[in-house]
This record gives structure tokens, sequence and C-alpha cells, in this order.
């Protein structure tokens, strides 16, 4: 339309060469303002979920408690560490994570973790409005240095003289919400849960002998199983037997607390990934193919280990603690001097992960690792499967302690193996 008159004024109407002009830059100024409104009107959003929407919220503004529960999530801040966070076997874990998830639940919403590297970098996020609360231990020391958009010494006591955590200063309701919730004895019965869990209740199975029997060569009963589906990760079956003993001691109805099921505890999420239906998931045979499977695509996530031997020791470390915390204790042992593709070297480097100059290290992306655990498994893996191939076991080692491949000796017995 603008166009138009601009056509009919230039063509039209008897007006000299200035006006014209005049003319043509109003209409282009027009023109111009016209498409900046727009453009600033169609600015969206596109969500994780695939939906489009005008983005009309600023980063600065924060949500309310209201605005929390209608949006059905709540987003801590927080350090990576064995009392504030930690990934376990897929499942959060941290008494300070915990005690907020807790709190999420009883609003209705879910939580989401963003993990810091210091305390600036949490309040820093928290005035922006990029999260809602910071579940961390906050000194006391700390509130009076705080900016006038965080809620500091007067609210949220409810950790004592442990430390406080932090909210907007406008959004007072979460904190009274907060405060209103909490009880002086919860954070200690948090700690107990998580300590009960990490014990003597992490897997429920019934305990099966090591070998069905020994006089004959047959380890379990899921024999064939293990020789039909190991080939697919490459491995010899004996080894996936190995790792199943260690898994559920041969326990199909086997299950931990964190959700992991099965003769190779696997977990739900996984179950998905690998296609494997939660109504068969204590079945043996779909629950070792989908092990078998879940070990081919480690292996190739590991498929820069060159020797075939190290790479089952990395795989095995990477399906018991995470891929992500392996390649953080691969890093770290570049770092140190070490030599990352051979296990030894990265084991030591991955027990670091247990003190905060470990997992604080700036190569190390994913924080906190128990990885005791995870080296003591690998060691008891390899332990089991020299047993399995006919070398003596002896001691089982301690965490820490990682034990060199052994060459099988020649069976004496009148059976053989099949690989």
């Amino acid at each position: 339309m603008v166009v138009f008159l601009w056509c009919f004024a230039w063509f039209a109407l008897p007006l000299s060469r200035v006006l014209k002009r005049i003319c043509l830059y109003i209409v282009l100024g027009m023109i111009c303002l016209t498409s900046c409104k727009k453009e600033k009107q169609d600015t969206r959003l596109v969500t994780p979920w695939g939906e489009v929407q005008t983005d009309s919220i600023p980063v600065s503004d924060s949500f309310t408690l209201r605005d929390i529960q209608t949006n059905g999530e709540m987003i801590m801040l927080t350090l990576s560490g064995p009392e504030t966070y930690y990934d376990y076997h897929g499942k959060g874990m941290g008494a300070q994570f915990l005690l907020c998830e807790k709190f999420a639940q009883s609003l209705g919403v879910s939580l989401r973790v963003e993990l810091c590297k210091d305390t600036l970098e949490m309040i820093w996020k928290l005035g922006r409005g990029e999260a809602d609360v910071i579940a961390y231990m906050l000194p006391d020391s700390l509130m009076k240095t705080l900016p006038d958009s965080i809620l500091g010494s007067d609210s949220l006591k409810f950790c004592g003289v442990e430390g406080r955590w932090l909210v907007q200063s406008n959004n007072t309701e979460l904190a009274d919400a907060l405060n209103q919730w909490y009880k002086p004895n919860m954070l200690e019965d948090i700690k107990q849960e998580e300590h009960r869990l990490l014990t003597t209740a992490s897997v429920k199975r019934h305990v099966y002998s090591p070998f069905l029997n020994r006089s004959t060569g047959v380890i379990s009963k899921y024999d064939d199983l293990f020789r039909k589906y190991a080939p697919l990760a490459r491995w010899d079956w004996r080894l996936m037997a190995a790792q199943c003993y260690q898994e559920s001691c041969f326990d199909p109805q086997a299950r931990s607390w964190a959700g992991a099921r099965g003769l190779m505890q696997i977990m739900p999420g996984t179950a998905a990934h690998l296609g494997l239906a939660m109504s068969d998931i204590h079945t043996p045979e779909p629950n070792i193919s989908a092990a078998a499977r879940y070990l081919q695509e480690l292996s190739s996530t590991f498929s820069d280990i060159p020797n075939v031997t190290e790479r089952q020791n990395f795989v095995l470390a990477a399906y018991n603690g995470g891929a992500m915390h392996v390649r953080d204790a691969m890093a770290l042992t570049r770092k140190n001097g070490g030599n990352p593709q051979r296990w030894g070297d990265v084991a030591r480097n991955m027990l670091l992960l247990r003190e905060p100059a470990g997992y604080n290290d700036p190569v190390v992306k994913h924080g906190y690792m128990r990885a005791n655990e995870t080296v003591d498994y690998v060691d008891r893996i390899r332990a089991r499967y020299a047993q399995y191939r006919g070398v003596p076991m002896g001691k089982l080692p301690s965490a820490g302690g990682s034990i060199s491949p052994v060459a099988p000796r020649k069976a004496k017995k009148k059976y053989k193996y099949h690989v």
C-alpha cells in the first residue's frame, strides 16, 4: 500500500523533483519501521519439544512459585561433589540434590540440575534468573556480599549453621515454601537413606554359585545365550558370563534401587534406547541380547582404543560408571602424563575423581564419581573371567588394584569351550 501511494505521487502528481525525493525518503523510512516492528513481533522460541512460541520472557525475569508449578519444572544450581550432586548409574545422587528433589516432588514438579564451576557462577546465574534456587551450603560470611537481586541472610535458614540455600529476592513465595516444608532432621535422614542405598540395599538378588557344574565346565544355565549373543560385541562368551555374575549373580529377577533389572542389570532408559520392552526385561534371552547390543555400542564409542583387551576394560568401566566419566578419567590421565589408552593408567587416575582436586580439574567435564566401585567392578570381572578360562582366580583385589590379563592355559579336561 505504501509503495502504491509513493508510485502514485511520483508519476501522477505534479510535484517538483525535490518534493518527490522527500516523499521517497518518507516512504523508505515507513518501510523500515514496519519491517522492524514485524521482525520484533515474529521473534520466536523453539522449545525442546518442538513447539514454537513468542519469546516474551526476558532473561532477567524469574519465575514465581506459581510460575514454577505451572511450568512443571524447578531448576537448581549446585556444584559437583559427593554431598551435592553426582551421577550414579544413571540416577542423580548427593544429599543436597536428594533434598531438593523431595521438595520439588512436594510441589508436584520435576527437578532439573545445572552444575556450575564455583559459587560465583551459581550466584551470577541465579541473579540473571537462569534458575530458581541454589542448592548448596553457602556460608553465612558470603551473605553480606550478595547482590540485591538475591535473597540473602534473612531467608532460607532451614539449613542452620551449615549454610543456606538462595533464591532471587523477588521470589519470597518460594523461600517461604521452602522454610515451611523443611524440618530440622530432613538433611540427616537424607544422608542415612543415601548411605543405605549405596551399601546393603543396592541390588536385591538371589546369590547363585559362580559355577553351575565345575566338573563339566558349565558356568550357568544361560551359557547357550552367552554363546549366541556375545559375538555381537566380539566378546568371548565367558567374559560376558563373568560380567553377568558380577551384575546379578545369574538371577534374572535381580533389581537395584536405581531401577536396573534382570541378568545384566539394564536401566529402563537404556532398555528403551535398545528397544527392550519392560515386560521382557526380566526374561533371560531379551535381556542378554540387549546387553550384547549395548556392549557393541560401547565398543564403538571406544573404538579409539586399538588393543582389544584394553578396550574391553574401558567398555566394562563405561557399562558400570558411564562413558562420560571414563572419558574424564582418560583426560586426567593424559594431563598427568599417563597413557589414556591403557586401563591400568586410567584406573589410577579415575580414583582421583573421588577427590575435589580431581573432579574440579578443568579437564574434567562431568564431576565427581564413585570411582572405586567402577575400578573394583572391572577388576572382579577380569578375575572371574580368568577363572572361567581355567586360570586360578586367587584372592580378589581391593578397589584400585588392577589385574593384568593372564594368558589362558590349555584345558586338561576332554571338553572344549566354544567362543
